[in-house]
């Protein structure tokens, strides 16, 4: 089986898994309201609770646009196992669930399958923010720097804890960028 085949495979079973049956516990509460606009562009994933695809992610970024027929284009980009590795790069699409203040959204990586992702808190000037999922089995703490000072982690972090996490299932994802203020590029 050639190398994508064996990619792909391994990302369906993943989100399928994703989409099965929520637990017991109540649905994750998404913030009353999402300015989308803002909410675009990139976002350096702080620690998140690893698919099979990206267990060893470096230099994780997930971008956002906006697209014209209302859809989010997303780009995420790592290197998996090392900083020198070479650069994975996966384009889900986002889908809005209506009624939801731009705060649920569809996650669609293998047609017709949409994964749920909740933007569980934003903070107010658009700097860091929690996704989660009501089956809470995988969750992403994101920034628009590389990198937290450890209170504002933790900070997060508890609140994931909040949400029903186990926060053992959460990896620090390992950021080293240069100071060039350019857009980033793992």
């Amino acid at each position: 089986m050639s190398r994508w085949r064996t990619r792909r495979l391994a990302w369906t079973t993943a989100v399928l898994g994703l989409v099965a049956g929520c637990a017991s516990q109540p649905p994750i509460e998404p913030v009353p309201r999402v300015d989308l606009e803002r909410f675009m562009g990139d976002w350096y994933v702080i620690a998140s609770t690893p698919t099979p695809m990206d267990r060893e992610a470096f230099n994780a970024v997930e971008s956002y646009t906006l697209s014209p027929e209302g859809h989010i284009d997303t780009v995420y980009r790592f290197r998996q196992g090392g900083f020198n590795a070479t650069v994975e790069t996966l384009t889900p699409t986002g889908f809005v669930e209506p009624g939801t203040g731009n705060a649920v959204w569809g996650m669609q990586f293998v047609w017709p399958i949409k994964a749920e992702y909740v933007i569980a808190y934003l903070s107010p000037d658009h700097s860091e923010t929690i996704i989660a999922r009501s089956k809470r089995d995988y969750a992403w703490i994101m920034a628009r720097t590389p990198t937290l000072p450890e209170d504002r982690y933790a900070a997060l972090l508890r609140k994931v804890v909040e949400m029903g996490y186990d926060p053992s299932t959460l990896r620090r994802v390992p950021q080293r960028w240069p100071e060039s203020g350019t857009t980033p590029v793992p």
